[in-house]
């Protein structure tokens, strides 16, 4: 089932309240639709399941039209405040219901929790990827959340990956509102496209210059869960995926959520530590991450992660090839309490008081969920 997405970028613009009705994502996907500007942005195809459904001509006028708020009184301020939250929310709901409606996985992993739990779901990072070449890399998805008061954060680098990534912190760990708990942390990488061979920096250039300055539209593609860019070739894909599986994970999955995070230690019940947690998927019969073992653990001991592995589905690509491909994954993660901290009580304790950041040597065994061994590795 496909969705055809008319006139959404106008929408969007006009009335942040339209996000519910207009950014609901296929159920599943055969190939992701392809959100495609002209560089005029003055119309649009939408590419679904490897068929064009229409061209349709978009005014965007109502885009300079964006909602300025006066600074007279305070309560304008405040109303523009409250707006502006109401937009994020509702546009992060949105990635996130894209995400779990294309991974059954994920969803079923948060049905369980919740059951067991019974309290309501924290989550500590969402994960996004890029291409790190012509404006198409970390900052066309930064942008956004920056623009929402987040904060740039540190930077990691993964050599053999070709890959580089930054963290963004939220205004509050523990204050924010996202489902009635606190706003996730945003974690995005790019793929370092100059280090790639000159056959895959063609492919890629290929599809991210063909539509002007879509990359400006980053997120709005995440929440729609379009691709800004045509529907590929399987030759195209097949010649990114002999030299990096992520690069070829981006070009069919786009700007989509690559894998969200529960934060372990906020849940309530005898699953809120990591090893019981995993112990507890692992029994009802789902897939862990065993690159460098199940459990990921920093140096200094106090950052705790693990994965499913990707789900996967069949893509039909613009050659007519209908092949499967990785989707996205869970992850989970328990960040204990600094030393300087271990005296607070549980009631005391909060997300500051506990080890923050990212991990390269996680992160870097992470990454491989959506990797073909893990997918097809064969559990005993």
């Amino acid at each position: 089932m496909s969705l055809i997405y008319d006139g959404c970028m106008e929408a969007a613009v006009r009335a942040p309240a339209m996000f519910i009705s207009l950014f609901s994502p296929t159920k599943s996907f055969n190939s992701l639709p392809s959100l495609s500007f002209l560089p005029q942005f003055s119309s649009r195809s939408i590419i679904s399941s490897s068929k064009v459904l229409s061209h349709r001509s978009i005014s965007l006028q109502s885009h300079s039209r964006a909602m300025a708020v006066g600074s007279q009184t305070n309560m304008i301020a405040d109303t523009s405040a409250k707006g502006a939250e109401s937009l994020f929310r509702v546009a992060v709901r949105s990635m996130e219901k894209v995400y779990l409606d294309r991974n059954p996985t994920a969803k079923a992993v948060l049905d369980l929790v919740l059951s067991v739990d019974g309290n309501q779901i924290c989550y500590d990072h969402f994960a996004f990827r890029t291409f790190g070449v012509d404006g198409y890399g970390i900052d066309s998805v930064a942008k956004f959340f920056l623009d929402f008061g987040y904060t740039m954060m540190e930077e990691l680098r993964f050599p053999a990956k070709k890959l580089k990534a930054l963290w963004f912190a939220p205004p509050n760990y523990d204050n924010g509102s996202y489902f009635g708990g606190p706003l996730p942390r945003i974690f995005v990488s790019e793929l370092l496209v100059d280090e790639m061979s000159p056959q895959s920096q063609a492919v890629i250039k290929k599809y991210v210059n063909n539509f002007g300055n879509a990359n400006r539209y980053a997120a709005l593609a995440s929440t729609l869960g379009c691709l800004t860019w045509e529907i590929p070739s399987y030759s195209d894909y097949q010649q990114l995926a002999r030299e990096s599986e992520y690069a070829a994970w981006t070009l069919v999955n786009g700007f989509t959520v690559n894998h969200v995070t529960i934060s372990v230690h906020r849940l309530k019940s005898q699953i809120g530590n990591i090893k019981s947690l995993n112990q507890f998927i692992d029994d009802q019969g789902f897939k862990l991450n065993s690159e460098g073992g199940i459990l990921k653990v920093s140096p200094d001991g106090l950052l705790l992660q693990s994965s499913t592995v990707a789900d996967s589905t069949i893509f039909n690509f613009s050659d007519g090839v209908s092949e499967s491909v990785p989707c996205s994954y869970i992850e989970f993660a328990e960040r204990l309490v600094l030393p300087q901290y271990t005296k607070l009580t549980n009631e005391e304790i909060k997300e500051f008081h506990r080890r923050d950041g990212f991990e390269v040597g996680n992160a870097d065994k992470i990454f491989e969920s959506t990797s073909m061994d893990q997918i097809t590795r064969k559990v005993a």
